[in-house]
């Protein structure tokens, strides 16, 4: 359990692991992974401030699995798992 509370509009993912194998069983060393770009979201900020002084609802929610940029976010480390700290805009789509 992540013990991060993201400010604003900013999100907490958990980074999951590349593809350690090609689409054809080709297994990859890790030298030649690529980098990351799906995770699931495991906190959410309390959302971007409205001028009016409210806060505007996320597009997702904790648990989904999300697509992101390659150099997207801020890359952190807790207890050795990997993490990325993302503003909503960054993410990309959501798997449905």
């Amino acid at each position: 359990m992540v013990k991060l509370k993201p400010l604003d509009d900013r999100i907490v993912i958990e980074v999951l692991e590349a593809e350690s194998r090609t689409a054809g069983g080709i297994v990859l060393p890790d030298t030649a992974k690529e980098k990351p770009q799906k995770g699931k979201i495991v906190a959410l900020g309390s959302g971007k401030p409205t001028d009016d002084g409210k806060r505007a609802a996320f597009s997702v929610k904790k648990n989904d699995l999300v697509l992101f940029g390659k150099y997207s976010g801020q890359d952190i480390s807790v207890d050795g798992k990997e993490y990325k700290i993302m503003r909503e805009g960054e993410i990309l789509a959501r798997f449905e």
